[in-house]
C-alpha cells in the first residue's frame, strides 16, 4: 500500500544513497512525457525537501525545457536487491546551468569541486510529496559497475565539440520547446 510523506526521513535518505539508478519523468501540458534513467551517484540529497543531481550532455535536452515552461518534475527510485520498494519525490523542478553562481555553489558544496566532462546542469528538486510503495512487481538484477560510454565519448568531442553538440542537439526540445541552455 501505497504511504505518502511530506519530507524524506532518514531511512528514504539512506535507501536513495544505495541505489545505482534513479528515473527523472517531467513534461508539459502539450508535450510528450519524457523519462530518463540517471546514474545514481549524480544524485545528492540536500535536505529533507530538496534533491539535486548532475546533468551531463545527452542526445536531447527534454528535462531542462519541460521544467523552464512548467516545472513539475518526479524522481523516481526501484530497489532491484534486498527488500522491495519504490520511493518517488514529487515537486517542482529547477535548472541550475552550468556556468552560473548557483551551479559552482552547489558543485563545490556537494561534488567537491569534481565536474566530469561534459557536464551541462544541475538539476534541483524541490520536494513537495514523498511516496512510498511495496515494489513487489520489480524483478532482481545484479549490478555489474557503472559504464564508461559517456567519459570516453565526451573527452572524444573535448570542450569545443561538447558545445558544438549541445548548441546543435540540446537548444530546443523534441516538441520544439526552448532548454533555456546557455553554454
Amino acid at each position: 500500500m501505497a504511504r505518502q510523506f511530506p519530507a524524506l526521513d532518514d531511512q528514504q535518505i539512506a535507501f536513495i544513497g544505495r541505489q545505482h539508478i534513479f528515473f527523472t519523468a517531467t513534461a508539459t501540458a502539450e508535450s510528450r512525457v519524457n523519462i530518463s534513467p540517471r546514474e545514481g551517484s549524480a544524485l545528492r540529497v540536500l535536505d529533507a525537501t530538496t534533491v539535486c543531481y548532475l546533468d551531463r550532455t545527452g542526445s536531447g535536452m527534454e528535462t531542462a525545457a519541460h521544467l523552464l515552461a512548467d516545472g513539475r518534475m518526479t524522481i523516481m527510485f526501484c530497489a532491484v536487491e534486498g527488500a522491495p520498494l519504490i520511493l518517488r519525490l514529487y515537486g517542482r523542478g529547477t535548472v541550475l546551468p552550468w556556468g552560473s553562481e548557483a551551479y559552482a555553489a552547489l558543485l563545490a558544496a556537494r561534488y567537491d569541486g569534481v565536474e566530469p566532462m561534459g557536464a551541462r546542469q544541475i538539476v534541483r528538486l524541490d520536494i513537495d510529496l514523498v511516496q512510498t510503495s511495496c515494489g513487489y512487481g520489480v524483478p532482481f538484477f545484479d549490478y555489474a559497475g557503472e559504464r564508461d560510454s559517456m567519459d570516453r565519448w565526451a573527452r572524444a568531442k573535448g570542450e569545443a565539440g561538447l558545445r558544438a553538440y549541445r548548441a546543435e542537439k540540446n537548444s530546443r526540445s523534441m516538441d520544439g520547446l526552448e532548454t533555456g541552455l546557455t553554454g
